[in-house]
């Protein structure tokens, strides 16, 4: 074999393993817990949080407000609504973050915005009973997530997006 045609194979697999290593080392995950707003006080245009939204609120305090170490949520997002504000205020306070206001009519971008602004990062968005099961869709890419009652506070999605293959999906309720 000739030493040339010897040089170009050790090449290729040279190359070839330092790009297996670069996706092995960057194929980390992006985790998004997606809620809906704890409970309103009433059906007013913009209401604010009942006593059990409150209650509900403080709780997610207690799930995800460790503010170092693993599990630390980097970045909340919610819609200008007061009562996704409120929802998210008491875990932002503790843990120092600014929540950042996005647009609620567009599930779609906002998913997008959160993989490809956060990569690797956890990340909580506060929706609506009509975004959140958009949002988890297509967060997972699938067709399969069942739309929110408009009685129901409690369900939490948690969504693993990797960088490389397909998303998981964990619903639960709190």
């Amino acid at each position: 074999m000739p030493v040339w045609l010897t040089g170009i194979a050790a090449f290729a697999v040279f190359t070839g393993a330092v790009l297996a290593m670069l996706v092995w080392f960057t194929a980390n995950s992006t985790t998004i817990v997606v809620i809906r707003h704890a409970e309103k006080e009433s059906v007013e245009p913009d209401p604010a949080l009942s006593e059990a939204g409150q209650a509900r609120a403080m709780l997610l305090l207690r799930m995800f407000g460790e503010a170092q170490g693993a599990g630390r949520i980097d970045v909340i997002y919610t819609s200008a609504a007061l009562r996704n504000r409120q929802t998210a205020a008491p875990l932002a306070a503790r843990l120092g973050i600014t929540p950042i206001v996005a647009p609620a009519d567009n599930p779609k971008a906002l998913a997008h915005r959160a993989v490809s602004d956060n990569g690797g990062k956890r990340v909580m968005i506060v929706g609506h009973s009509n975004t959140v099961p958009e949002l988890v869709a297509a967060l997972a890419n699938r067709d399969d997530i069942p739309k929110m009652d408009e009685h129901d506070f409690s369900t939490m999605y948690i969504v693993t997006v990797p960088r490389v293959g397909r998303a998981n999906v964990l619903r639960l309720r709190y």
